[in-house]
């Protein structure tokens, strides 16, 4: 079973900037593609940003040239830097292996204007 836990959100004024990171348990990491999804206060979950094994990328039209996700396979980690943060960016954050349906609990981000 995949462990994903995350961190690293917080809050920011915007126009600044966050890490987060997500650690995964499991061998599988290395060729499991990963991604991160968000879920705003009355809207539904939606994915941001996604990586393949092979480390191909893709984004949500409205984080596309401000959100960077990278992985780590040695460290069993992957990684969201957000730049240029906006008050819409505000959501609990989350890891997620989609072919396995597991979740981490999520890393609240919190964007003042």
């Amino acid at each position: 079973q995949v462990q994903l836990v995350e961190s690293g959100g917080g809050l920011v004024q915007a126009g600044g900037s966050l890490t987060l990171s997500c650690a995964a348990s499991g061998s599988i990491f290395s060729g499991t593609p990963m991604v991160w999804a968000r879920q705003a206060p009355g809207k539904p979950r939606e994915s941001v940003a996604t990586i393949t094994s092979g480390g191909t990328t893709n984004y949500k039209d409205s984080v596309k040239g401000r959100f960077t996700i990278s992985r780590d396979n040695a460290k069993n980690t992957v990684y969201l830097q957000m730049n240029s943060l906006k008050p819409e960016d505000t959501a609990v954050y989350y890891c997620t292996v989609p072919m396995l349906n597991a979740w981490g609990q999520g890393t609240q981000v919190t964007v003042s204007s």
